[in-house]
């Protein structure tokens, strides 16, 4: 058995705590018949209407083919809507409709009572740091990733 570190612990907590915000974050999105990746497509729609499906899939982390599902159940529900990209024929792109932004506000309202319920006990001050130390590890991730070596370079293991 590895023995403990502190950073370890961290990546170890960070990492429940982000699954298990996840979880809960589905089984509140239920009361509105979408789950938390519907939710997540949505409000990244209102931040950044009239993206690409391919921008979009980027942005998101996710597979052209699972957002295209995503989509698709979004469109049926008539709460996005696709239109041509006018410089790119063979591109679409997505608009929140109508129907969508009273949803977008009650998802609003619901997410600050998910965060309230997760955050119960935490003051303000100590949610700022955690906040402004994050956005530290993000950027050295965000450093770390666009230094990597290519694949097969020297520095590389390979078990199995």
């Amino acid at each position: 058995m590895l023995p403990r570190s502190l950073n370890r612990e961290f990546a170890f907590s960070l990492n429940d705590v982000a699954r298990m915000l996840r979880t809960y974050a589905d089984y509140k999105a239920s009361q509105f018949g979408i789950t938390r990746a519907q939710w997540v497509v949505l409000v990244r729609l209102d931040r950044f209407e009239g993206l690409k499906q391919s921008e979009l899939a980027e942005m998101l982390d996710l597979q052209p083919i699972t957002l295209t599902r995503l989509l698709d159940r979004l469109c049926e529900s008539s709460l996005i809507e696709r239109r041509a990209d006018p410089n790119d024929r063979r591109a679409k792109r997505l608009y929140l409709t109508a129907q969508a932004r009273p949803l977008l506000e009650r998802l609003g309202d619901l997410g600050d009572e998910l965060m309230t319920t997760a955050l119960a006990g935490v003051d303000r001050e100590s949610v700022e740091r955690m906040v402004a130390q994050l956005a530290v590890i993000k950027e050295n991730l965000r450093h770390a990733i666009q230094n990597k070596p290519a694949p097969g370079t020297a520095g590389e293991q390979r078990y199995g």
